[in-house]
């Protein structure tokens, strides 16, 4: 399988260490969890026969890898298992890195495993085996490599290719976004405003509107980040309640679409960026 990594704060255990190295971690044959995560469908019964499809939810993602530790001798193993036992202790991430060297990610939590039959997976040498069970809060897979379209200001020189279409006065930005998610589920933009400027909106390609009335003056910065529902500024101030009524925080759906974005009360320093990073179902 691809190169696996889990890490931890600051230190990352490489799951593919033995096959590469000789000793170390080694994600062995039987991990699951990383096909489609499962749902809980809700349907509608009434008088007559069968029911009526409502709604369905995706659920948390559970992930086993069975897991092989080979170390240089006895005092070693200790050492790389209580390495291990650290990094399992808090929110973990699982890194997948595909051919290409696209990174897909999850956070995960340690939700059972780590046991062992001393004389079967272990005698306390050099060798040990177990399968550690994760769950993943976030089911979907996401890739490490973004997607950024930018607006600049009336003045600020070439409009980079992601623009397809531009309307320009003298102090607004209006402008097109080709959004193409090469994922296979929906993407959650991070919107990066820089001031000056006044009344920024962004129109999803359904006609979503996201809306925020205030004021940013030469080099503040409001960042919308639509997956955490937060607005704030540069220097963290929560900024939330000069949306508009009833904002919508809306996703860039799978495929090639177009939004629209603007900001009023601009100058040469003023831009509009857009971020987000693809989402898979599943990765192999």
């Amino acid at each position: 399988m691809p190169k696996l990594l889990l890490s931890s704060g600051a230190d990352t255990l490489d799951l593919n260490e033995i096959m590469d190295k000789g000793l170390g971690y080694q994600a062995k044959a039987g991990v699951t969890g990383f096909g489609l995560p499962p749902v809980s469908v809700q349907w509608l019964e009434g008088a007559g026969d069968g029911a009526v499809y409502r709604r369905k939810r995706v659920l948390t993602r559970d992930i086993d890898i069975p897991l092989e530790i080979l170390a240089r001798d006895r005092t070693h193993l200790q050492e790389m298992l209580s390495r291990l036992a650290l990094a399992l202790a808090g929110q973990c991430t699982l890194t997948l890195l595909d051919d290409n060297g696209t990174r897909w990610t999850t956070d995960v939590h340690r939700v059972g495993g780590g046991e062992y039959a001393y004389g079967e997976n272990t005698i306390g040498e050099r060798e040990f085996e177990t399968v550690i069970t994760f769950r993943a809060g976030d089911p979907y897979w996401t890739s490490s490599e973004a997607e950024i379209r930018y607006i600049g200001g009336s003045t600020a020189g070439a409009f980079l290719s992601s623009m397809v279409t531009m309307q320009i006065s003298a102090s607004q930005a209006i402008g097109e976004i080709q959004l193409n998610n090469s994922g296979d589920a929906e993407a959650y933009p991070i919107w990066e405003i820089t001031g000056p400027g006044t009344n920024f909106e962004a129109v999803s390609p359904d006609g979503e509107r996201l809306a925020w009335n205030g004021t940013l003056l030469a080099n503040q910065r409001l960042i919308v980040d639509t997956r955490k529902g937060t607005v704030v500024d540069q220097s963290g101030a929560n900024r939330y309640a000069e949306l508009d009524t009833a904002p919508r925080f809306w996703t860039v759906k799978p495929g090639l679409s177009t939004a629209t974005a603007q900001l009023e009360g601009i100058d040469t320093a003023s831009k509009i960026t857009c971020t987000w990073r693809p989402r898979k179902w599943m990765v192999i």
